[in-house]
């Protein structure tokens, strides 16, 4: 089941803010939690419409940057450094037409008043651990 208006905007992730929500040992294989949160988002298959993951640093193999194969598209930050990921979002949005299309999944409170004042919606971590624990 989904919230009305979830398919009306792309669900951009704060994939470390989100990664570091769950205390599943991910500081040992920061790569691997990564992999995992990105295909639990594809096993998603649209059911949030289009997502984008945003990762902090720079492009790795896996994930690749580019589509996933289905309605997940993901982003690297492209530079090492505290806020790279956020600074990234930001200019996702800035680059936009219509930022109000945008959900930005994020608990950082920094980043969420940034991209409110671009005017995408923001919710927290929680909104999408509750729809990741329904596929399961």
């Amino acid at each position: 089941m989904t919230e009305a208006g979830d398919h009306d905007r792309t669900v951009v992730v704060d994939v470390m803010n989100m990664v570091g929500s769950r205390p599943d040992g991910w500081w040992k294989d920061r790569d691997g939690a990564v992999r995992r949160l990105v295909n639990e988002l594809v096993d998603l298959d649209g059911r949030l419409g289009p997502i984008v993951a945003v990762i902090d640093g720079t492009e790795k193999v896996d994930p690749a940057t580019g589509d996933t194969g289905g309605m997940v598209k993901v982003l690297y930050a492209g530079r090492r450094g505290p806020d790279s990921a956020d600074d990234r979002i930001v200019e996702l949005l800035e680059d936009s037409l219509h930022p109000d299309r945008y959900r930005v999944i994020t608990s950082d409170r920094a980043l969420a008043a940034r991209c409110r004042a671009e005017g995408a919606d923001v919710m927290g971590v929680s909104w999408l651990l509750r729809h990741l624990r329904r596929q399961s």
